[in-house]
């Protein structure tokens, strides 16, 4: 489980820290970091508020704390506190939940 984090999103926006997959070097040849696409699997850590509909009613969030979800690869806004990146995003950038 995911340690307390002091980041609140607000909104519709999802706080998620990337699930890194472990690295298979296949032939010997070694990728550098720079090269490589970013994470798109991700856990996520945190909830904003939600969306409000038209009516001013609250829509609920698809998916909840804890849930490892796939993200869109270009989505949302890296934030570095204290060594941990995390990923802030709008729901809509969730392309999918992991079961």
């Amino acid at each position: 489980m995911a340690k307390k984090v002091n980041i609140k999103p607000l909104g519709d926006r999802v706080l998620v820290k990337a699930i890194e997959s472990s690295e298979e070097v296949k032939g010997g040849i070694i990728i550098p970091d720079t090269a490589k696409e970013k994470p798109t699997e991700a856990e996520v850590i945190a909830l904003g508020t939600g969306r409000k509909n038209d009516d001013g009613s609250t829509r609920p969030f698809e998916v909840k704390v804890g849930d490892r979800v796939i993200t869109s690869k270009y989505g949302g806004t890296e934030v570095k506190l204290d060594t941990t990146t995390y990923q802030l995003l709008r729901e809509d950038d969730i392309l999918g939940i992991i079961s």
